[in-house]
């Protein structure tokens, strides 16, 4: 079981991107066009470097809903491996099946 604060700070982050996606967009997407002028640019740079560094979706990490573990994600599940092969076990997974050989 992670740390009940790592689980939160991810948590938190998550809503900070959530809450400042569009403005960064539409800053990134000044600052990336070409055809406005280098002052605007370079203050779209200036006023995207002013946002949370917490609000960029780059410093987001993938954790199990249920343990909270950030190793071993599957993304399609999103479960770790531990509790993917745990679940399995008790047959809570469809369509997984033990096995052995």
């Amino acid at each position: 079981m992670a740390k009940k604060s790592m689980v939160e700070r991810e948590k938190k982050r998550q809503r900070m991107v959530q809450k400042n996606a569009a403005k960064r967009a539409a800053l990134k997407a000044i600052a990336n066009d070409q055809s406005v002028s280098m002052e605007e640019r370079f203050k779209a740079n200036l006023k995207l470097a002013q946002l949370p560094r917490n609000s960029s979706a780059t410093r987001l990490h993938n954790r199990c809903e249920l343990t909270g573990r950030p190793k071993a994600y599957y993304r399609k599940l999103k479960l770790s491996r531990i509790m993917l092969r745990e679940l399995g076990s008790f047959g809570q997974v469809p369509g997984m099946v033990k096995s052995s050989w």
